[in-house]
């Protein structure tokens, strides 16, 4: 469980300083993936346009800058050198305050330039991301149901946040910034340039030196990232699954065994963890060993060419800030072209996303379902979740509009599948179902599904108030009208008793109530919705027998002129159906009422026997309080 919860992470985790050392997740067709990516940027093309013009703007301006800061200090120096030499030098103040107020126009400027670079950039990814989002989410509607019985929750999820989050990220600043440091590298070796060669020979020395010492500390460190976010992954998955079930641990006395397997696995990830971060905390003082080193012979070979004359003092100080901002771009760029490998893996995930096949598309002159009486065939119907396995085979069926009709058969019969071929969350491989005579094919997905209340074993539930969650799907029903759901349910009365009764908000796992109570809102949900056909798979499986028979009553009421499909295990619920039908490896084998296939003595006749000659209490338990409901009506 844990191997399984770990690999839902996403990989990106930043080890080293600026993200070097940690193993960068990269595309399978980088191109490929930014030529798509590039479609989407192209629709901001001007925006685009205006933010390379900005970018390059914003670092022309803060290059010049060391340049004019060198001839002041130069001014001064010759000043000083004068005065000491006993010279009398007439200081040009006025030149030094139109320099410094120009120096400051220009930072100004180049501030300017960079907010408004960046504001732009933030409002074109904000609407590629929303772009991204948008398409995401439609496109989820769009997608058949058997995509997502493949993928984990996890992986779907991951798709519409941590993916758009990583490509929203880059283009509001790698973008920006690749532009930026491009300018800033190509400005500064121009300047360097115009200052002296010999001293930008010297400087670009360092580069490579850097690099080298770059690579021996990502090579040594590398395996120790790779094992740290491998065991964070385990460790993160051991403390979730032990904590969601932490009273199944203490049930079966686990404790003792869970914390020595987080021992161990803390004992790795602290042993890879410092390792890892050990080595990448030595590049930066060895990257700034390797500078400090070449500003040394920059110094002293500056100074030489400054007493030669060939130089300016005011040049060796310049020289020094830009080989500062020649360094500092190169890193950037570095760490950026990680930063792009990251985020065409995580474009190349949504577009393999929305490129995934969709469901049939709709049909053009749709009937709208009006007046539905709930008459049901099936026509040898014949479905398979893949080709080489059949799960529905030659499947044929007639309900008569206001019957109740019983599902049965062992698991992986196929119980389940033919309610959700009737709802077309599957589209069958052959054959035909009818509603009233008209194929499910020729409605739209949304209105053949509005004519189903659906009630199934596991109870959904969201973050909200009782009153809210009975009343999802049927968003225009009055409070009056949630109450008297409630009360046809046999909910109203546990509701009432709690702190807020209707308004008490069920918090995200809804485990605040009972699993049955839980069971007991969804079906006055299907209550309030009044549809014409019910389908109720397991439904009472969570409720306690009592519970179970005040169910059976309301459902009494609600399948009052109404077909209605019941997917049950306990054999009991379904004593008074019209029909039953008998589900074996995907084929009907019999079906009739419950009297007709306990008289025949096959299949049903065994299920049924071995239900309550094997000892089962609670179905004899069910029986005995219907007995005793029967009595007292």
């Amino acid at each position: 469980m844990s191997e399984k919860k770990s690999s839902q992470r996403e990989p990106g985790f930043r080890g080293g300083p600026r993200g070097m050392g940690e193993p960068v997740q990269k595309a399978k067709d980088f191109k490929g993936t930014i030529r798509r990516l590039s479609a989407y940027l192209f629709e901001y093309k001007k925006a685009f346009i205006v933010v390379l013009l900005f970018s390059a703007c914003s670092a022309v301006f803060s290059i010049i800058g060391p340049k004019l800061l060198g001839r002041i200090i130069t001014e001064l120096y010759e000043a000083v050198m004068a005065h000491s030499a006993g010279i009398t030098f007439v200081l040009d103040f006025q030149y030094i305050n139109r320099m410094m107020l120009f120096l400051v126009g220009l930072y100004a400027v180049s501030s300017l330039f960079s907010y408004f670079q960046n504001y732009i950039m933030s409002g074109v990814s904000m609407k590629i991301t929303y772009e991204f989002r948008k398409n995401i989410s439609e496109k989820i509607d769009r997608m058949p149901i058997k995509y997502f019985d493949s993928k984990t929750h996890g992986e779907v999820l991951s798709r519409i946040t941590n993916d758009v989050d990583t490509i929203s990220q880059t283009l509001n600043q790698s973008l920006a910034q690749i532009i930026t440091s491009i300018t800033t590298v190509i400005g500064v070796l121009v300047m360097m340039l115009s200052i002296s060669w010999l001293m930008t020979l010297v400087a670009l020395l360092v580069v490579p030196l850097s690099g080298m010492a770059t690579m021996l500390v990502v090579k040594r460190s590398q395996k120790y990232f790779k094992k740290q976010q491998e065991y964070l992954g385990h460790i993160n998955g051991h403390i979730e699954e032990n904590y969601s079930e932490h009273n199944i641990v203490q049930v079966f006395n686990g404790e003792k065994e869970a914390v020595r397997k987080f021992q161990k696995m803390n004992e790795e990830l602290y042993d890879s963890a410092w390792k890892s971060q050990f080595l990448s905390s030595m590049m930066m003082p060895m990257i700034g060993f390797i500078g400090n080193l070449g500003y040394v012979v920059v110094c002293i070979l500056g100074g030489y060419l400054a007493v030669k004359r060939t130089i300016e003092v005011g040049d060796i100080q310049a020289f020094i800030q830009y080989m500062r901002s020649f360094t500092q771009p190169i890193g950037q760029i570095a760490t950026i072209s990680n930063t792009l490998q990251s985020t065409a893996a995580a474009a190349e995930r949504v577009f393999e996303f929305l490129s995934e096949e969709e469901e049939i598309e709709e049909v053009t002159e749709a009937k709208i379902p009006t007046e539905v009486s709930g008459r049901v065939e099936f026509r040898n119907v014949t479905f398979g979740y893949t080709k080489e396995r059949t799960v529905i085979r030659d499947f044929s069926a007639k309900i008569e509009p206001g019957q109740m009709v019983a599902i049965v058969g062992p698991t992986g019969a196929g119980k389940t599948t033919i309610v959700k071929l009737l709802m077309r969350f599957y589209e069958m491989q052959g054959g035909e179902i009818l509603i009233d005579g008209n194929e499910v094919r020729s409605f739209r997905r949304n209105d053949l599904r509005s004519i189903f209340g659906m009630v199934l074993q596991d109870a959904w539930l969201y973050n909200a108030s009782i009153l809210e969650n009975i009343r999802y799907g049927s968003f225009g029903r009055s409070d009056e009208e949630v109450y008297a759901a409630a009360r046809a349910a046999h909910c109203d009365e546990f509701i009432r008793a709690l702190p807020d009764k209707y308004n008490m908000i069920l918090n995200e796992e809804a485990n605040n109530i009972s699993q049955g109570q839980k069971q007991l809102l969804t079906i006055a949900r299907t209550i309030l919705a009044d549809p014409k056909i019910l389908i109720l798979d397991e439904a009472t499986s969570s409720v306690d027998t009592r519970t179970e028979v005040l169910i059976q009553k309301a459902m009494l009421h609600l399948r009052k002129d109404r077909t209605s499909f019941v997917i049950a295990h306990r054999l009991s619920t379904i004593r008074d159906a019209d029909l039953i039908l008998v589900m074996k490896d995907g084929d009907i084998i019999e079906q009739g009422t419950q009297q007709e296939l306990l008289e025949s003595k096959g299949f049903y006749a065994e299920l049924y026997e071995s239900q309550f000659t094997n000892g089962d209490v609670e179905e004899a338990a069910v029986e005995e309080v219907i007995k005793e409901e029967r009595q007292d009506q």
